[in-house]
């Protein structure tokens, strides 16, 4: 148990818990080192001696660090502390989303376009990256009071579903948000966050989940089985080309759905324009519920499958029949199908057998140097083939033999060719992404292709002007030193986050102007009568001082102006001056 006043990792000092979890409890804490307030997640139960899950868990969030959007809780440090595996993130005063539903019990279209758009914008940076969260739902998503969206649990999210937790025959997640192929196991893809981008879309416009079951089971089949229902019969008068987005992305079969969070963000970013509003119902172009689905490698016995509900692991039986109803007569005639599939091979495989030579075993020469192994082969009576190729192994010393085609122990007749493969040098020889200005998305795709791990951090620069949003700037590993699979190395990038300043203090509305021009901000000005302040004086800003900018937003600056003066009246006239 963490208490008040402990220190995590002699850097973190816990200030107060803010809130628990299935998978995490986390804390407010003081980083003593950089005089700041974070948030520190530490990871509960059995998951900190679940070895695997601890090395998922910290590859994912040290990957999930490299995200940096204005709609991403930023992840500043990963580490473990006395067997307390932790993930330090920046701090935000805000609000759950599920709490603002359970206030509001739903929320307007314009704010729920907004919304959504944010979550779009944060996630493409994910998916550009390739990065899928697998758990988008309302616990997720931060509200600061001014509006700002944030995405949290990038790092949990990832590594919860891709460790020994998803057994096979089982599926872990929110169910209310699982997408049907998640439910059915078969794994996660960008258009997987789509999904549940939607079915959160639904439930932000209708204060209601689509599907509801007594059990986490009943919920899951549910996703793989049954419509969306109609969200005209909870909002009547809604836009079609807003329900279309919705039933874009729920869509069952993925090739449906939009491709990745960009292009979803694309279409919300028109959906309320006058030319949208009434365009025709989205049709689906592939089948939903017939097409494109998984081929079970075996049959599925009465296994549990786990379903992770908001509160608890409830554990249920699925049966094949609840899946899909088998067809008695498909029975019968696959049956038949495959006896006469077996005579036929027995025809065409065993008699050939009956009347060729005998077959031998090709040798063992894995780890041999080449000139041994092709001795060893030859000796058995087999070809060696004029190209010998290459291939990459950890455990093969370079030189050596990695494999062979046909492979170790197949059975073949003397005289068959047979291919060696030998061990190649795989250390990655490191380029230098500093002098080449190279973006680090570009430079973490290479290094990850060769399994070396990734970590960006942001450095303080004082001519941010010199540098570009992403350029790596510092690099831990020189150029022309070589990397293995499985060494770290760190990229450097700057940190040039512009915040809005305090226009209050001096600041002249064709500064403002020129400020909003250069970031590509919509910039609006409201003329407020003020006769205590000089005319033009900036009385007040929509985007507070240290407020990021982000490009396309609106700003609204209130400036003071003259009021208007009042006629003068002389009382012993019948009318005033400047009156009729």
């Amino acid at each position: 148990m963490i208490m008040k006043g402990q220190k995590i990792n002699d850097r973190y000092q816990i200030i107060k818990s803010i809130g628990e979890g299935g998978m995490a409890n986390v804390y407010l804490a003081y980083d003593t080192i950089l005089d700041r307030n974070v948030a520190v997640k530490v990871l509960r139960g059995d998951l900190s001696s679940d070895e695997k899950f601890v090395r998922r868990f910290q590859r994912e969030a040290l990957s999930a660090s490299s995200l940096s959007h204005p709609n991403i809780v930023e992840v500043y440090d990963v580490g473990e502390d006395n067997n307390q595996y932790y993930i330090v993130m920046e701090y935000i005063e805000g609000k759950q989303l599920k709490d603002v539903l359970r206030k509001r019990g739903k929320l307007t279209i314009t704010e729920v376009i907004d919304i959504m758009q944010q979550i779009a914008d944060g996630l493409s940076v994910a998916h550009d990256s390739y990065i899928i969260h697998r758990d988008i739902k309302p616990q997720n998503i931060m509200i600061l009071e001014n509006g700002l969206v944030k995405i949290t649990d990038f790092g949990i999210a990832m590594a919860m579903n891709s460790t020994q937790l998803t057994q096979t025959n089982s599926v872990m997640g929110s169910v209310h948000y699982l997408p049907p192929e998640q439910a059915n196991g078969s794994g996660s893809t960008l258009k997987s966050d789509i999904y549940s981008m939607g079915i959160l879309m639904y439930e932000l416009l209708t204060g209601k989940l689509p599907y509801k079951g007594e059990n986490a089971v009943e919920i899951a089949l549910k996703h793989l089985k049954e419509p969306l229902p109609s969200i005209r019969d909870e909002i009547p008068d809604i836009p079609q080309s807003v329900e279309n987005v919705i039933l874009r992305a729920t869509a069952k079969n993925p090739k449906n759905r939009y491709n990745d969070a960009r292009e979803m963000l694309e279409d919300l970013k028109t959906v309320m324009d006058d030319s949208r509003i009434n365009e025709p119902r989205y049709e689906f172009k592939y089948e939903e519920f017939d097409e494109d689905k998984p081929r079970k490698k075996k049959e599925v016995p009465e296994e549990k499958t786990v379903v992770k509900d908001d509160d608890e692991v409830l554990v249920k039986q699925i049966t094949n029949t609840e899946i899909k109803k088998q067809n008695k007569l498909l029975i019968a005639l696959a049956i038949i199908f495959t006896a006469l599939v077996i005579i036929i091979t027995s025809i065409v495989v065993l008699l050939p057998r009956l009347t060729t030579q005998e077959e031998i075993k090709i040798p063992e020469v894995r780890g041999l140097t080449e000139q041994e192994a092709i001795e060893k082969i030859q000796n058995e009576g087999f070809e060696i083939a004029e190209e010998i190729k290459e291939a990459t192994d950890d455990e093969i010393e370079e030189g050596h033999v990695v494999k062979t085609t046909p492979t170790e122990g197949a059975k073949r007749t003397k005289g068959t060719e047979v291919t060696i493969y030998i061990s190649k040098n795989n250390d990655y020889e490191v380029e230098d992404f500093v002098a080449e200005k190279t973006n680090y998305l570009t430079a973490q795709g290479k290094l990850e292709a060769y399994g070396i791990y990734v970590i960006i951090k942001k450095k303080d620069v004082e001519k941010k002007d010199e540098y570009t949003d992403g350029q790596v700037i510092e690099q831990s590993v020189e150029k022309g030193k070589k990397l293995k699979k499985g060494d770290t190395i760190i990229l450097y990038i700057p940190n040039i986050v512009t915040e809005y300043p305090n226009f209050k203090e001096g600041f002249t509305v064709k500064e403002i102007e020129s400020f909003c021009e250069q970031y590509n901000i919509d910039c609006k000005f409201e003329r407020i009568p003020n006769g205590e302040v000089e005319e033009g004086t900036i009385l007040d800003q929509s985007k507070p001082k240290g407020y990021t900018v982000i490009s396309g937003a609106t700003l609204i600056i209130k400036v003071a102006e003259k009021p208007e003066e009042e006629p003068e009246c002389n009382p012993l006239e019948e009318v005033c001056d400047g009156m009729e």
